[in-house]
């Protein structure tokens, strides 16, 4: 039985910040290291100059166990400001998981809700692998990815208000 294509998780935030300048941090690739305590960075690896269907990034991460990959993504949706999607491929290009944002305005002016998640496809990835070995692995995983992306979108949030944003 396979209990991890289709495992999902998603996490909704509201944050201080306009859409379409959550837009440039959800697609700024480049600068995910700076937010997310598991993507160590990413670059568009096909000369792309901003997102859309069909290009194609490589992000580097590194797991809690040291572990460090590097990944193919591959962009499915991209609306400003409304929808950014990706697919991460494994190592025989099919589909390890695919990653989504939509933002919605949020309640107050120049607020935005960020829905952010993820979901498992068919592909080879760890997390296959380690709930192949112990099922309750997958769990603990999910958990991970909910706190990690409700940390990326907060640091996302904060850098924004802090910085004074680069623009």
């Amino acid at each position: 039985m396979d209990m991890v294509t289709g495992a999902q998780v998603a996490v909704a935030l509201t944050v201080p910040i306009p859409r379409e300048r959550m837009w440039d941090l959800v697609t700024a690739v480049d600068r995910i290291g700076e937010w997310s305590p598991e993507a160590l960075d990413g670059n568009w690896s096909d000369g792309t100059p901003a997102p859309a269907p069909g290009a194609r990034f490589i992000g580097r991460n590194r797991f809690s166990n040291g572990l460090e990959t590097m990944v193919t993504c591959v962009v499915i949706e991209a609306e400003r400001p409304g929808v950014f999607a990706w697919t991460v491929l494994d190592g025989a290009d099919l589909v390890g998981s695919t990653w989504r944002y939509e933002l919605r305005e949020g309640g107050e002016p120049g607020s935005t809700l960020v829905h952010h998640s993820f979901t498992h496809g068919p592909g080879a990835s760890g997390a296959r692998a380690d709930a192949e070995t112990d099922p309750r692995m997958l769990d603990s995983r999910l958990v991970t990815l909910c706190r990690n992306m409700t940390t990326t979108i907060s640091a996302m949030a904060t850098a924004d208000s802090t910085m004074g944003a680069v623009r």
